[in-house]
């Protein structure tokens, strides 16, 4: 007779390979928890990145500008996995230290170079969502500062990034969105995050159906978690007037 209990750990969820056996299910933590880090990094390195290149573009030096709008156009305008191959293959090749065993090894591990490829690929993007906020803050306001004696900087500082940060919020939280969904990309240059190790796992054990279930809801929880997180940091930050 069926009892609550078998009710509410149905044999497919008792299958799992990620539940029942204690290595995989070490194997499956270890990988939710490279996703995890990864994506914090890149958003917190991504966001200082697009904060820093919004400020350039309002620089007077028209080769800082320049620089700036050439940097936003190259990851803009190729394929994550292709940018994410050329730091890994391309300059990873290059920048090699001789070891303690006398043998050449790369400078930056293969994580290093994810972190750099999204958080750069992230921060053109945020790049242009915080710019078309700034462009979005009365000039009035600007003005104001300035008779009141504020420098550029301290201007950027206090009054227009601020009021940028409110208004371009709900692009900003779609373009972390899909960063923590991009990370799926280091899978190819061998970084044990989610989809590495559930790759692993299913070609071992031959549980396809049941690992992408797992793949699906984990990914699942994370952004639901993004999200939430992004929502009450908007609320914080909304203003009557600014950004909706």
């Amino acid at each position: 007779m069926e009892t609550v209990l078998d009710w509410l750990q149905p044999d497919w969820l008792l299958s799992l390979s990620v539940v029942s056996d204690d290595y995989n299910r070490g194997r499956y933590l270890s990988g939710l928890w490279m996703t995890v880090k990864l994506s914090v990094i890149c958003i917190v390195l991504s966001l200082i990145v697009g904060i820093a290149g919004a400020a350039i573009q309002g620089a007077k030096s028209r080769a800082l500008r320049v620089s700036v709008g050439f940097f936003v156009a190259f990851f803009r305008n190729t394929p994550p996995l292709v940018q994410l191959y050329f730091f890994y293959f391309a300059i990873g090749t290059v920048l090699r230290i001789t070891g303690e065993n006398g043998l050449p090894q790369p400078l930056v591990s293969n994580f290093g170079w994810a972190v750099i490829s999204l958080s750069l690929f992230a921060g053109a993007m945020n790049i242009e969502i915080f710019r078309s906020g700034v462009e979005a803050v009365p000039k009035a306001t600007i003005e104001a500062a300035e008779a009141l004696g504020y420098t550029r900087l301290q201007i950027y500082r206090y009054i227009v990034l601020p009021l940028a940060l409110r208004i371009s919020m709900s692009a900003l939280g779609t373009n972390l969105v899909n960063l923590v969904k991009t990370t799926t990309l280091v899978y190819a240059i061998a970084v044990p995050e989610l989809l590495y190790v559930a790759a692993q796992i299913w070609s071992e054990d031959l549980n396809v159906r049941e690992m992408m279930n797992v793949l699906l809801l984990s990914y699942v929880g994370i952004v639901a978690v993004l999200v939430w997180v992004l929502h009450r940091w908007e609320k914080a930050l909304r203003i009557p007037g600014y950004g909706g």
